[in-house]
């Protein structure tokens, strides 16, 4: 599967680096993110850590095609769950699942079939709350086939 080119938005810089082929796909650099909890009596903490790419809050214009479905129900949507390959249930209960992908297109679209696959086209932008699990996200994003 070809991912496509990944850019990288430093921030205060207007333009882009594209990444060398050597670089991995974006599927590949979402599995790079690992995650702690850390809980005490008295605090609780997601601790994430990302590889160079994403690391200090950097953006990167993607292009990424997987299975989604509408995170929430409704005749228009703009909130999608991304995965690479339907045999990775990020809802079994299980931790190897394979990394899932948070969605928001650009526009609201009309409903779509359960596990329709598609390739977009957006920025991935670290989500550093570390009161959540969630690490990345993918903004403003535009079908581009399916």
């Amino acid at each position: 599967m070809s991912v496509g080119k990944l850019a990288l938005a430093t921030a205060g810089v207007a333009a882009a680096t594209t990444l060398s082929a050597a670089e991995p796909d974006a599927w590949s650099l979402l599995k790079e993110i690992e995650i702690t909890e850390h809980v005490t009596e008295t605090e609780y903490e997601v601790r994430k850590s990302y590889p160079p790419a994403l690391a200090e809050g950097r953006e990167i214009e993607i292009e990424i095609t997987g299975y989604a479905t509408p995170a929430l129900p409704g005749e228009m949507i703009q909130d999608l769950l991304m995965v690479s390959d339907m045999g990775l249930c990020p809802f079994c209960g299980s931790l190897e699942h394979g990394a899932t992908l948070a969605v928001s297109l650009a526009e609201p679209i009309p409903v779509i079939d359960d596990q329709t696959r598609l390739t977009l086209r957006g920025t991935l932008s670290p989500v550093t709350d570390p009161e959540t699990w969630q690490s990345v996200v993918l903004k403003n994003a535009q079908i581009i086939r399916n």
